[in-house]
């Protein structure tokens, strides 16, 4: 079954697992209301950059979906490692989501398709049909280099002890509060963050480049995500892990990245200007 048969097949499914887990999530982030502490207001935010910006979005979506740079097998596991205290799947699961998203981007199969109303593509399509619920057939189809990594498989298959592990971490240093501001309040401000890159970008924003879909450049998202919601320039070349592409268009993974080459950790960064993403742009049209 390839993906377009198995996403129509379960169009209609509802993941009830899914909405309880983030129904819970979602009551148990309000004890970090109750719970203020400077130490805790800490913890959330310092987790909230290491795991959103190393581990999401340079690991899953600039290394692992669009392998946008090179970095040891070392720092790649760890990256994922990272990534999966976001709690948004497996990095296979979610690099073949994204995957899927610029291969169809837009349209009925695209995941999260912003046609179907801003509802459905922040947080419904995680709700209602085949969300990210890939199938081995559609991992292998759209994430082979992954699927042939045991480690991958494994932190894939596994992607929730992690959280599981810091959250009990967090309960020795500081209770319960630190595991309300620290493990539930920080997820659920980062997937509304990144699901704003699924809704707000393809509605709100300015455009760059004509990309033949509803990509958009949107500063507020981009500041919450550490420089993804630069979105059109992103869809425009994707490869480029450079999606910040003028000096008032901060991205602070790529900042992050220039850093992480400057150690020597990182090598190989594709970086594209406006004129060169601009004439990718205008080829892929022709």
């Amino acid at each position: 079954m390839n993906a377009i048969e198995y996403r129509r097949n379960n169009e209609n499914k509802i993941q009830w697992f899914t909405i309880a887990a983030v129904l819970f999530y979602h009551i148990m982030a309000i004890g970090a209301f109750f719970t203020f502490s400077w130490q805790n207001l800490t913890v959330a935010l310092i987790s909230w950059w290491i795991i959103g910006s190393f581990g999401v979005g340079l690991g899953y979506h600039r290394l692992l979906t669009h392998k946008g740079f090179k970095a040891p097998k070392w720092l790649e596991y760890t990256m994922t490692f990272l990534g999966t205290l976001g709690m948004q799947a497996g990095a296979i699961t979610w690099v073949t989501t994204h995957r899927l998203h610029h291969s169809f981007t837009d349209s009925d199969t695209d995941p999260h398709s912003a046609t179907k109303g801003i509802w459905w593509s922040h947080i419904g399509w995680i709700f209602k049909g085949a969300a990210q619920q890939n199938d081995d057939a559609t991992h292998r189809k759209y994430s082979p280099d992954l699927m042939k990594d045991k480690v991958h498989v494994f932190l894939n298959k596994y992607y929730t002890v992690p959280t599981v592990i810091l959250a009990v971490i967090f309960f020795v240093i500081g209770g319960m509060p630190m595991v309300f501001w620290g493990i539930f309040l920080r997820t659920v401000w980062a997937w509304h963050c990144t699901w704003f890159v699924n809704s707000l970008t393809h509605v709100f924003g300015s455009r760059r480049f004509e990309t033949g879909e509803d990509s958009r450049n949107n500063a507020f998202v981009a500041l919450v995500t550490w420089g993804e919601g630069w979105h059109n320039n992103h869809h425009a070349n994707a490869v480029s892990a450079r999606h910040g592409l003028t000096w008032y268009e901060v991205d602070i993974n790529w900042m992050t990245l220039k850093v992480m080459e400057a150690m020597g950790l990182v090598s190989q960064i594709k970086e594209h200007s406006i004129e060169q993403t601009a004439t990718k742009t205008l080829r892929n049209a022709a």
